[in-house]
């Protein structure tokens, strides 16, 4: 069988260092801080990256946390994922917050503090109806489907 390459997209870059993938076959790219600083216990702050980009129409591009940040540090994104539209031209900024109760965070210039994953993505036509078609999980929203493993429909 033959492995096909996942295809590239031209993302036109004005400033920063280019976000870089770690390994072959990531999906996202690490973007770095451009700036020195310290979170403070449950502190959350605006972080620039010095990137700005231009995405082609009919693409997207999300900021995501760095799973080793959050699992090691409580580093995490708020507003995750953040949301770069192709129309957007100014500088990505991330919102991280440091959910840790005891410890602050150091940051340096260069440091990786998320990822970006730019991706396709389609429009919607929103079409007004009465009334919506049925569906096996209706209206459950929020924790509907319980905790336990799944048998036949219902919470083990």
């Amino acid at each position: 069988m033959s492995e096909s390459l996942p295809e590239t997209v031209p993302v036109l870059i004005a400033s920063g260092d280019a976000p870089r993938y770690a390994h072959p076959g990531d999906a996202g790219a690490d973007l770095q801080s451009a700036e020195s600083l310290t979170l403070a216990p449950g502190e959350r702050r605006l972080v620039g990256t010095g990137v700005s980009i231009a995405l082609p129409d009919g693409y997207v591009a999300f900021v995501v946390p760095r799973s080793g940040l959050a699992t090691k540090h409580g580093i995490t994104i708020v507003n995750s994922p953040g949301t770069v539209d192709a129309g957007y031209r100014g500088e990505i900024r991330v919102t991280l917050l440091n959910t840790d109760h005891e410890h602050a965070f150091q940051i340096a210039v260069g440091d990786r503090i998320a990822q970006l994953i730019v991706m396709p993505v389609s429009r919607a036509e929103f079409i007004r109806v009465a009334r919506l078609p049925g569906s096996d999980r209706g209206e459950g929203g929020f924790g509907s489907t319980g905790i336990g493993q799944q048998t036949n429909g219902g919470t083990a």
